[in-house]
């Protein structure tokens, strides 16, 4: 066996594994992917995300369209892309996001209501070159469930508590004393804060009695001065002390 033949031999199985990648099998080789199920609170917003795949080879101009039905597989065609059209139950509440260069897109509904609780199917209708228009669709869909705001509220607020209270068993773990050293940190905040209000008390009552005490001894100290002030005018007019006690002048005796 020469060389060449075996080398054949050898690229054989290749060939034949890329001549089968390139044929399409109509029952297997196109398909759209989407979520089983969605869940949204009453007024809120939400999106469905899809992907299609196919086999075939497209025409110049595929004139791709996108639609969306509701309820069962052939129920009534709720969005069209390529015809502008959109049921009026969702008038001003739908949008379509194609992702260019992928075969996958967005659907959004928006201010849900609960009537829009339903099964959502996304359908894809392209040109080919060769075997013409192509129309394919999902058939599981979406379930897409409504849920009331209000326990959408509530659900919320469970889930920040829990996170707290993660948050603090974390740090609990963290410091294997913080409960007690937070208690004795509060205590001795308190303890300090009432020895700081009685040293403040205290120094107000003393430099009060020291403000009262000054008062009483420049009182005293002016009205000594005040008193030897004036036993000294008296003396220099000649007159004692003992003549401005309350028995006035000694008497004289009058002659015989």
């Amino acid at each position: 066996m020469g060389p060449s033949l075996l080398l054949s031999l050898l690229l054989l199985p290749a060939s034949l594994q890329a001549g089968s990648s390139k044929e399409c099998n109509p029952n297997t080789d196109f398909g759209i992917n989407q979520p089983a199920s969605l869940s949204a609170p009453e007024g809120d917003s939400t999106c469905i995300s899809f992907s299609y795949f196919y086999c075939w080879e497209l025409a110049k101009d595929p004139r791709l369209s996108i639609a969306v039905r509701r309820t069962d597989f052939h129920g009534e065609v709720i969005y069209n892309s390529t015809q502008h059209f959109v049921h009026k139950d969702f008038k001003n509440r739908i949008s379509l996001d194609l992702r260019e260069g992928q075969n996958s897109g967005t659907l959004c509904i928006r201010n849900l209501r609960k009537e829009d609780e339903n099964r959502y199917f996304c359908r894809v209708q392209v040109e080919t070159l060769r075997d013409g228009k192509q129309v394919w669709q999902s058939i599981p869909g979406t379930k897409l469930t409504i849920t009331d705001a209000a326990q959408a509220t509530a659900k919320g607020t469970t889930t920040a508590a829990t996170i707290t209270a993660d948050l603090n068993v974390v740090e609990n773990n963290g410091s294997s004393a913080s409960s007690p050293l937070s208690v004795g940190a509060a205590v001795g905040v308190a303890l300090a804060g009432v020895v700081l209000i009685i040293a403040v008390l205290g120094l107000i009552v003393f430099l009060r009695w020291k403000r009262s005490k000054g008062l009483q001894t420049k009182t005293r100290t002016v009205a000594r001065e005040s008193v030897q002030n004036t036993e000294e005018k008296y003396e220099n007019i000649g007159i004692t002390a003992d003549d401005l006690t309350p028995q006035g002048p000694r008497a004289s005796l009058c002659p015989g």
